[in-house]
Protein backbone atom coordinates (compact mmCIF):
# COMPACT_ATOMS: atom_id res chain seq x y z
CA UNK A 1 0.00 0.00 0.00
CA UNK A 2 2.60 2.34 0.91
CA UNK A 3 4.55 1.67 -2.55
CA UNK A 4 1.51 2.24 -4.14
CA UNK A 5 1.28 5.43 -2.86
CA UNK A 6 -2.29 4.64 -1.30
CA UNK A 7 -4.29 6.94 0.89
CA UNK A 8 -7.12 6.40 2.80
CA UNK A 9 -10.59 8.33 1.24
CA UNK A 10 -12.62 9.60 4.16
CA UNK A 11 -15.39 10.64 1.35
CA UNK A 12 -15.35 6.96 0.11
CA UNK A 13 -15.83 5.84 3.22
CA UNK A 14 -18.32 8.24 4.12
CA UNK A 15 -20.77 6.86 1.12
CA UNK A 16 -20.50 3.47 2.97
CA UNK A 17 -21.14 5.13 6.63
CA UNK A 18 -23.42 7.22 8.07
CA UNK A 19 -21.01 8.86 10.06
CA UNK A 20 -18.03 10.98 9.39
CA UNK A 21 -16.77 11.06 12.54
CA UNK A 22 -15.82 14.83 12.18
CA UNK A 23 -17.73 17.61 14.42
CA UNK A 24 -17.54 21.32 13.63
CA UNK A 25 -16.32 23.98 16.25
CA UNK A 26 -18.11 27.52 15.66
CA UNK A 27 -16.31 29.86 17.86
CA UNK A 28 -15.90 33.49 18.27
CA UNK A 29 -12.82 34.21 19.00
CA UNK A 30 -9.35 31.93 19.75
CA UNK A 31 -7.64 35.33 20.93
CA UNK A 32 -9.07 35.27 24.52
CA UNK A 33 -6.71 32.66 26.47
CA UNK A 34 -10.39 31.19 27.99
CA UNK A 35 -11.70 30.50 24.13
CA UNK A 36 -8.25 28.56 23.49
CA UNK A 37 -8.20 26.63 26.80
CA UNK A 38 -11.69 25.48 25.65
CA UNK A 39 -10.84 24.71 22.01
CA UNK A 40 -8.13 22.49 23.14
CA UNK A 41 -10.24 21.06 25.75
CA UNK A 42 -12.87 19.72 22.79
CA UNK A 43 -10.08 19.15 20.27
CA UNK A 44 -8.62 16.78 23.07
CA UNK A 45 -12.26 14.95 24.32
CA UNK A 46 -13.11 14.58 20.33
CA UNK A 47 -9.63 12.90 20.04
CA UNK A 48 -9.85 10.59 22.12
CA UNK A 49 -13.45 9.92 20.87
CA UNK A 50 -11.77 9.31 17.35
CA UNK A 51 -13.44 12.62 16.01
CA UNK A 52 -12.03 15.13 13.71
CA UNK A 53 -12.57 18.55 14.85
CA UNK A 54 -12.69 21.60 12.54
CA UNK A 55 -12.79 24.63 14.03
CA UNK A 56 -13.87 28.28 12.81
CA UNK A 57 -14.21 31.91 14.39
CA UNK A 58 -17.38 34.25 14.04
CA UNK A 59 -15.97 37.38 15.45
CA UNK A 60 -19.30 37.29 17.07
CA UNK A 61 -20.82 38.14 13.10
CA UNK A 62 -24.54 36.56 13.13
CA UNK A 63 -23.91 36.87 8.80
CA UNK A 64 -20.81 34.68 9.45
CA UNK A 65 -22.14 32.41 11.73
CA UNK A 66 -24.50 31.55 9.48
CA UNK A 67 -22.77 31.13 6.70
CA UNK A 68 -20.36 28.45 8.38
CA UNK A 69 -22.89 26.64 9.98
CA UNK A 70 -24.23 25.93 6.21
CA UNK A 71 -20.97 25.29 5.51
CA UNK A 72 -20.75 22.57 7.69
CA UNK A 73 -23.74 21.00 7.40
CA UNK A 74 -22.88 20.67 3.60
CA UNK A 75 -19.44 18.94 4.94
CA UNK A 76 -21.55 16.75 6.45
CA UNK A 77 -20.21 16.75 10.18
CA UNK A 78 -22.35 14.39 12.86
CA UNK A 79 -22.60 17.39 15.17
CA UNK A 80 -21.77 21.38 16.05
CA UNK A 81 -20.69 22.84 19.04
CA UNK A 82 -21.41 26.31 19.19
CA UNK A 83 -20.11 29.27 21.29
CA UNK A 84 -22.96 31.75 20.08
CA UNK A 85 -22.68 35.16 18.26
CA UNK A 86 -24.42 37.78 19.64
CA UNK A 87 -28.16 37.87 18.75
CA UNK A 88 -28.58 34.43 18.03
CA UNK A 89 -32.26 33.22 18.27
CA UNK A 90 -33.82 29.50 17.80
CA UNK A 91 -35.55 29.72 14.87
CA UNK A 92 -32.45 30.76 12.59
CA UNK A 93 -30.43 28.21 14.21
CA UNK A 94 -32.90 25.62 14.15
CA UNK A 95 -33.74 26.60 10.18
CA UNK A 96 -30.13 26.06 9.32
CA UNK A 97 -29.67 22.76 11.39
CA UNK A 98 -32.87 21.31 9.96
CA UNK A 99 -33.67 18.14 12.01
CA UNK A 100 -30.50 15.78 11.62
CA UNK A 101 -27.42 17.75 12.85
CA UNK A 102 -27.26 18.17 16.69
CA UNK A 103 -26.15 21.13 18.30
CA UNK A 104 -24.28 21.78 21.69
CA UNK A 105 -24.20 25.84 22.68
CA UNK A 106 -21.31 25.94 24.56
CA UNK A 107 -20.07 28.95 27.32
CA UNK A 108 -23.61 31.13 26.10
CA UNK A 109 -26.68 30.21 25.58
CA UNK A 110 -29.77 31.21 23.61
CA UNK A 111 -32.26 28.24 23.82
CA UNK A 112 -33.45 25.96 25.96
CA UNK A 113 -34.08 23.95 22.83
CA UNK A 114 -30.23 22.54 22.61
CA UNK A 115 -27.97 21.13 24.66
CA UNK A 116 -25.32 23.35 26.93
CA UNK A 117 -22.20 23.10 28.96
CA UNK A 118 -20.81 26.68 30.63
CA UNK A 119 -20.12 28.05 33.53
CA UNK A 120 -22.03 28.45 36.38
CA UNK A 121 -21.70 32.15 35.89
CA UNK A 122 -24.56 33.34 38.43
CA UNK A 123 -22.71 31.24 41.18
CA UNK A 124 -19.60 32.79 40.01
CA UNK A 125 -20.66 36.24 40.46
CA UNK A 126 -22.33 35.36 43.78
CA UNK A 127 -19.05 33.94 45.42
CA UNK A 128 -17.16 36.91 44.17
CA UNK A 129 -19.62 39.41 45.54
CA UNK A 130 -19.41 37.87 48.75
CA UNK A 131 -15.82 38.06 49.14
CA UNK A 132 -15.78 41.48 47.86
CA UNK A 133 -18.21 42.53 51.06
CA UNK A 134 -15.88 40.82 53.33
CA UNK A 135 -12.77 43.24 52.51
CA UNK A 136 -14.89 46.37 52.14
CA UNK A 137 -17.36 48.86 51.61
CA UNK A 138 -18.05 51.18 48.62
CA UNK A 139 -19.50 51.52 44.90
CA UNK A 140 -18.69 48.81 42.73
CA UNK A 141 -19.46 48.42 38.82
CA UNK A 142 -18.36 46.28 36.32
CA UNK A 143 -17.20 46.60 33.09
CA UNK A 144 -17.13 44.82 30.09
CA UNK A 145 -18.70 41.66 27.89
CA UNK A 146 -20.59 41.90 25.10
CA UNK A 147 -24.08 42.80 25.41
CA UNK A 148 -26.58 41.35 25.50
CA UNK A 149 -25.33 37.89 26.30
CA UNK A 150 -26.92 35.31 28.47
CA UNK A 151 -23.18 34.92 30.00
CA UNK A 152 -22.90 38.83 31.12
CA UNK A 153 -26.87 39.00 32.23
CA UNK A 154 -25.93 35.71 34.89
CA UNK A 155 -23.00 37.30 35.74
CA UNK A 156 -24.94 40.74 36.41
CA UNK A 157 -28.09 39.02 37.83
CA UNK A 158 -25.23 37.00 40.62
CA UNK A 159 -23.63 40.61 41.29
CA UNK A 160 -27.13 42.26 42.10
CA UNK A 161 -28.33 39.45 44.28
CA UNK A 162 -24.83 38.87 46.13
CA UNK A 163 -24.26 42.90 46.67
CA UNK A 164 -28.01 43.21 48.31
CA UNK A 165 -27.69 44.19 52.04
CA UNK A 166 -24.19 43.30 51.98
CA UNK A 167 -22.87 47.18 51.96
CA UNK A 168 -21.66 47.86 48.44
CA UNK A 169 -23.85 49.91 46.32
CA UNK A 170 -24.08 47.87 43.21
CA UNK A 171 -26.23 49.43 39.98
CA UNK A 172 -26.37 46.64 36.97
CA UNK A 173 -27.38 49.89 34.75
CA UNK A 174 -24.28 51.24 35.47
CA UNK A 175 -22.10 48.32 34.07
CA UNK A 176 -20.49 49.34 30.79
CA UNK A 177 -21.08 46.84 27.70
CA UNK A 178 -17.62 46.09 26.01
CA UNK A 179 -15.87 43.75 23.83
CA UNK A 180 -14.50 41.04 25.73
CA UNK A 181 -11.22 41.98 25.12
CA UNK A 182 -8.25 44.19 26.99
CA UNK A 183 -9.22 47.45 24.55
CA UNK A 184 -13.01 46.92 25.77
CA UNK A 185 -11.47 47.29 29.61
CA UNK A 186 -9.73 50.11 28.85
CA UNK A 187 -12.68 51.68 26.97
CA UNK A 188 -15.06 50.64 29.67
CA UNK A 189 -13.12 52.12 32.54
CA UNK A 190 -12.14 55.53 30.43
CA UNK A 191 -15.95 55.89 29.97
CA UNK A 192 -16.86 55.45 33.61
CA UNK A 193 -13.79 57.39 35.03
CA UNK A 194 -15.00 60.57 31.95
CA UNK A 195 -18.29 60.70 33.16
CA UNK A 196 -17.45 61.64 37.17
CA UNK A 197 -18.02 57.87 38.35
CA UNK A 198 -15.32 57.02 40.92
CA UNK A 199 -15.39 53.48 42.03
CA UNK A 200 -14.24 52.10 44.92
CA UNK A 201 -14.10 48.31 43.46
CA UNK A 202 -14.29 47.83 39.18
CA UNK A 203 -14.98 44.38 38.51
CA UNK A 204 -14.13 42.92 35.26
CA UNK A 205 -16.19 40.95 32.75
CA UNK A 206 -13.25 38.65 32.47
CA UNK A 207 -9.45 38.49 32.82
CA UNK A 208 -8.96 39.47 29.37
CA UNK A 209 -11.07 43.00 30.03
CA UNK A 210 -9.32 42.91 33.42
CA UNK A 211 -5.49 43.62 31.23
CA UNK A 212 -7.27 46.83 29.64
CA UNK A 213 -8.46 48.15 33.66
CA UNK A 214 -4.95 47.74 34.64
CA UNK A 215 -3.78 49.70 32.02
CA UNK A 216 -6.22 52.71 32.49
CA UNK A 217 -6.07 53.04 35.93
CA UNK A 218 -2.40 53.21 35.92
CA UNK A 219 -1.83 55.68 32.34
CA UNK A 220 -4.42 58.18 35.37
CA UNK A 221 -1.33 57.45 37.74
CA UNK A 222 -4.47 55.38 40.22
CA UNK A 223 -2.97 51.83 40.87
CA UNK A 224 -5.36 48.82 40.61
CA UNK A 225 -5.62 47.59 44.68
CA UNK A 226 -4.66 50.12 45.96
CA UNK A 227 -6.73 53.49 44.74
CA UNK A 228 -9.47 51.03 43.27
CA UNK A 229 -9.95 46.79 43.97
CA UNK A 230 -9.78 44.73 40.80
CA UNK A 231 -11.32 41.76 40.28
CA UNK A 232 -12.56 39.49 37.63
CA UNK A 233 -13.93 36.41 36.27
CA UNK A 234 -11.69 33.23 34.57
CA UNK A 235 -8.83 32.85 36.15
CA UNK A 236 -6.60 32.30 32.80
CA UNK A 237 -3.01 31.73 33.67
CA UNK A 238 -2.08 35.21 33.45
CA UNK A 239 -4.39 36.13 36.25
CA UNK A 240 -2.10 35.05 38.97
CA UNK A 241 0.94 36.37 36.96
CA UNK A 242 -0.35 40.61 37.37
CA UNK A 243 1.46 43.01 39.42
CA UNK A 244 -0.51 43.11 41.73
CA UNK A 245 -2.13 39.53 41.22
CA UNK A 246 -5.52 39.34 40.32
CA UNK A 247 -8.35 37.94 42.34
CA UNK A 248 -10.35 36.09 39.72
CA UNK A 249 -13.26 33.67 39.78
CA UNK A 250 -12.06 30.18 38.27
CA UNK A 251 -15.44 29.16 35.52
CA UNK A 252 -13.02 26.32 34.13
CA UNK A 253 -12.86 26.14 30.34
CA UNK A 254 -10.89 22.44 30.25
CA UNK A 255 -13.69 21.16 32.31
CA UNK A 256 -16.28 23.20 29.91
CA UNK A 257 -14.94 22.19 26.71
CA UNK A 258 -14.65 18.19 28.60
CA UNK A 259 -19.00 18.23 29.24
CA UNK A 260 -19.57 19.75 26.09
CA UNK A 261 -17.88 17.64 24.06
CA UNK A 262 -19.56 14.64 26.00
CA UNK A 263 -22.83 16.18 25.64
CA UNK A 264 -22.57 16.46 21.60
CA UNK A 265 -20.98 12.48 21.80
CA UNK A 266 -24.01 11.81 23.49
CA UNK A 267 -26.41 13.38 21.56
CA UNK A 268 -24.82 11.87 18.30
CA UNK A 269 -25.08 8.63 19.98
CA UNK A 270 -28.79 9.04 21.45
CA UNK A 271 -31.12 11.73 19.12
CA UNK A 272 -33.92 11.48 21.00
CA UNK A 273 -32.84 11.96 24.94
CA UNK A 274 -33.55 15.06 26.58
CA UNK A 275 -31.93 17.93 26.42
CA UNK A 276 -29.07 19.47 29.17
CA UNK A 277 -27.75 21.94 30.26
CA UNK A 278 -25.04 21.06 32.14
CA UNK A 279 -23.08 24.07 34.28
CA UNK A 280 -19.57 23.92 35.78
CA UNK A 281 -19.19 24.96 39.41
CA UNK A 282 -16.79 28.07 40.23
CA UNK A 283 -13.65 28.71 42.23
CA UNK A 284 -12.34 31.91 43.97
CA UNK A 285 -8.92 32.71 43.78
CA UNK A 286 -8.70 35.51 45.99
CA UNK A 287 -5.33 37.83 45.64
CA UNK A 288 -4.39 40.80 46.05
CA UNK A 289 -5.90 43.09 44.06
CA UNK A 290 -8.52 43.15 46.69
CA UNK A 291 -7.19 41.69 49.77
CA UNK A 292 -4.50 44.18 50.30
CA UNK A 293 -7.10 46.86 49.38
CA UNK A 294 -8.56 49.49 52.22
CA UNK A 295 -11.62 51.39 50.90
CA UNK A 296 -11.24 54.96 50.80
CA UNK A 297 -12.32 56.91 54.06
Amino acid sequence: MAELGYVYNRQAANMRASASMTVGLIATDIRNPYFAELTMAIADSLHDSAYTLFTVYTRDDLDRQGELVKAMIERQVDGILMLPSIGSTAPAIRDMLGTSTPLVQIARHFSNEFDYAGPDNTAAAAVLAEHLASVGRGRAVLVGGPHPSSARGERLAGLTAGFSGAGIEFDADESVPTENNPDGGARGLAELLDRGMLPDIVIAYSDAVALGIYSELRRRNLEPGRDMAVASFDDVPFAGLQMPQLTSVATHPVEVGRVGAQLLIERIQDPGREIQHMLVAPALRARASTVLWRPRS
